[in-house]
C-alpha cells in the first residue's frame, strides 16, 4: 500500500470508530434513551459523564443511540448518487444527446436551494420520516453528480481505444464499464466523499427542522435544536452531538480526497484500456 493509501486509511479512523460506535452505541448505552437519570440539564456527573438533556435523559446513552440513522442514511444516500453518476454519467459523455439533456436537468437541480427540496419533498410525501429527506437529498444531488461524472469521461471519449472499442459495436455500457470507470477512480472517490458529507450535512439539517426524526427519538441533530436553549446550563448536550457530526463529515472528506489522488493503476499488458491522460 502506498503512502496515498496510509494516509487516507489513517484519516478515515475518526470516521470508522464513529461508524463502530454508532453501531454497537445501543448496546453500549448505560441508559435508556428516553430514561430521566437527572435533573434538566445538569452538568456532568457520575452517572451521567456528558450530563442530562433538556428533560434530564443521560446526554451520552443518546449520543452512542443518535447516529445510527444519520450514518445509514447518509451512506446509502452517497452509494446511491454515485453508483447512478457513473452509469448516467458515463453514458451520457458517449451520447451527444443524453449529455444535453443532463446538463439540462442538472442546471434545474442546481437552481433548487437544498433546504426548500427538502421541505417540498418531506412535507408531500406520504408519511413523510427518513425516507422522504433521503429520497429528497438523493434527487437533488443526483443531476448534478450525473454532470460531474459526464464531464471527467467526456475526454476520454475522444481516445484511440473508446472510438476503437465503439466502432467495433461494442454496447456503451460495456464500453463504460470497461473502460471508462476504471480510469475515473479518483474522481469517483471524490465524488462519494462530496455526496456522503453533503448527505450528512442535509439530513442533519433537515432533522435540525424536525423534518424527519421526531422525538422523542435520539437523533445527533435532533439533540442539537432540543438542548440548544439549556446549552450555558450543560454545554456538552449541543456540543457532543455538534462535534460527532463535524468529525464524521471532515474525516470522511479528508479521507476521500487522500485516496482520490492516490496514483492510477496502470493497464494490464495486452488489455485495451489505457490510464487516462
Amino acid at each position: 500500500m502506498n503512502v496515498f493509501g496510509v494516509r487516507g486509511l489513517r484519516r478515515a479512523v475518526p470516521a470508522l470508530l464513529l461508524v463502530i460506535a454508532a453501531v454497537a452505541g445501543p448496546f453500549l448505552a448505560p441508559h435508556a434513551i428516553d430514561a430521566p437519570v437527572t435533573m434538566a440539564y445538569a452538568p456532568p456527573e457520575a452517572g451521567a459523564p456528558l450530563g442530562g438533556d433538556q428533560l434530564g435523559r443521560d446526554v451520552l446513552s443518546r449520543l452512542l443511540s443518535g447516529g445510527t440513522a444519520l450514518i445509514v442514511s447518509a451512506l446509502a444516500v452517497a452509494v446511491i448518487i454515485t453508483v447512478g453518476a457513473i452509469w448516467l454519467g458515463c453514458l451520457a459523455a458517449l451520447s451527444p444527446a443524453a449529455r444535453r439533456l443532463v446538463e439540462r436537468g442538472a442546471d434545474i437541480a442546481i437552481l433548487l436551494p437544498p433546504v426548500l427540496g427538502v421541505m417540498l419533498i418531506g412535507m408531500t410525501w406520504p408519511g413523510g420520516g427518513r425516507l422522504a429527506v433521503a429520497a429528497a437529498t438523493v434527487a437533488l444531488g443526483l443531476p448534478y453528480a450525473i454532470r460531474v461524472v459526464a464531464g471527467a469521461a467526456a475526454p476520454l471519449t475522444a481516445t484511440g481505444y473508446i472510438e476503437t472499442a465503439l466502432a467495433s459495436g461494442e454496447r456503451l455500457s460495456y464500453v463504460a464499464a470497461r473502460e471508462l470507470v476504471p480510469n475515473l477512480r479518483s474522481t469517483l472517490i471524490a465524488l462519494f466523499g462530496l455526496r456522503f458529507v453533503e448527505a450528512v450535512y442535509i439530513i442533519s439539517m433537515a432533522g435540525f427542522l424536525q423534518i424527519g426524526p421526531q422525538p422523542p427519538a435520539a437523533d445527533w441533530a435532533l439533540m442539537i435544536r432540543e438542548n440548544s436553549g439549556g446549552i450555558l446550563l450543560n454545554p456538552w448536550a449541543v456540543l457532543a452531538p455538534s462535534l460527532a457530526i463535524a468529525v464524521l463529515a471532515i474525516s470522511v472528506n479528508l479521507a476521500s480526497e487522500a485516496l482520490s489522488r492516490r496514483p492510477a493503476v496502470p493497464a494490464r499488458p495486452g488489455s485495451a484500456r489505457k490510464a487516462a491522460p
